[in-house]
């Protein structure tokens, strides 16, 4: 066995936000930790090749649906002259793809990470968010780097776009639940739509984008202080105004009202909608248990805990 070297990164949700950050609104997303994409290399005798769920073989071969990883991998190899360096690069991750939790952006922090160690290079947040972007810009095209910056941090984020990426102050005690509607999220589908509402109900829809940017302020307030009912309560808010901009969908609505039912503080989707995930707030760890179970039993595909600033770790 040769030496064997690791990086490591988070999942990501968008906890408020979505789609007023598209208007220049901010947003907050959260990195949940127990939610992982992890990227291992070992010194070989020949070759380079990559290992992971949707491509096995010669880093060389590549194919067009890992184009920024390509990419992002031959920047690195070329800047660190170790082109002809032989080693096995494997990619494990947890996060599902098409469902707003920062896929892309965890792989490509990952590789960053694990590339940086294995060449025994310093790497400081600056130049780690620039190289992930290398990637980012080829899956994605103009990613706002929200995704990126989550993804490789352990604190929340708060997002303006083009003006504030900042790390900020999180004392939350608390539990989320992030389900999976089992439906993909179609966040182009959705940006079009809340675009065309805007062209048709100009006044309606620039105040339902300028009341979720109140809200991003005001859960801001609620994460620092902390004070776990508001934000729920503003969660809920949020996911009204996400249904009356009409980036929900029939599961959603139906897993945020059962969520709520059940003990949440408040739920709602996150990214994109129209399909993909929902989150729930909850206080302690029996009514996430039991918002959990009930998640699934409504239909929810797959399920995650996040524990903040507790002892005990979620199973």
């Amino acid at each position: 066995m040769g030496r064997t070297v690791h990086g490591k990164s988070n999942a990501k949700i968008i906890l408020i936000g979505d789609h007023s950050v598209v208007y220049g609104q901010p947003a907050i997303a959260l990195p949940l930790p127990s939610v992982t994409t992890n990227v291992t290399i070992r010194e070989t005798a020949t070759g380079q090749r990559l290992n992971s769920r949707y491509f096995d073989g010669p880093i060389s071969r590549l194919g067009q649906n890992l184009a920024g990883v390509a990419k992002l991998i031959d920047t690195l190899l070329t800047r660190f002259d170790g082109q002809q360096t032989p080693f096995e690069m494997t990619i494990t991750s947890d996060l599902p793809a098409e469902r707003g939790m920062g896929s892309s952006a965890a792989v490509a922090v990952a590789i960053t990470r694990a590339l940086y160690a294995f060449f025994e290079r310093p790497l400081n947040r600056d130049l780690l968010l620039a190289d992930a972007e290398i990637a980012e810009k080829i899956t994605h095209g103009n990613p706002s780097g929200i995704d990126a910056a989550t993804v490789s941090s352990n604190v929340p984020i708060w997002f303006v776009p083009h003006r504030e990426t900042t790390q900020i102050p999180f004392a939350l005690q608390g539990y989320l639940v992030i389900a999976d509607s089992g439906i993909k999220g179609q966040t182009g589908k959705a940006v079009a739509a809340v675009a065309r509402r805007q062209t048709t109900m100009p006044t309606e829809t620039n105040q339902q984008i300028q009341t979720l940017g109140q809200l991003s302020v005001a859960a801001r307030a609620a994460l620092a202080k902390p004070d776990l009912r508001q934000l729920g309560q503003i969660i809920s808010d949020a996911q009204q105004q996400l249904q009356g901009l009409g980036v929900s969908s029939r599961e959603l609505d139906h897993l945020t009202q059962v969520a709520t039912a059940n003990g949440a503080l408040g739920a709602k989707l996150t990214g994109g909608g129209m399909g993909g995930c929902l989150i729930a707030l909850c206080p302690d760890r029996s009514t996430t248990q039991r918002v959990q179970q009930s998640l699934v039993d409504a239909g929810a595909t797959a399920t995650w805990i996040e524990a903040f600033n507790l002892e005990e770790d979620p199973q």
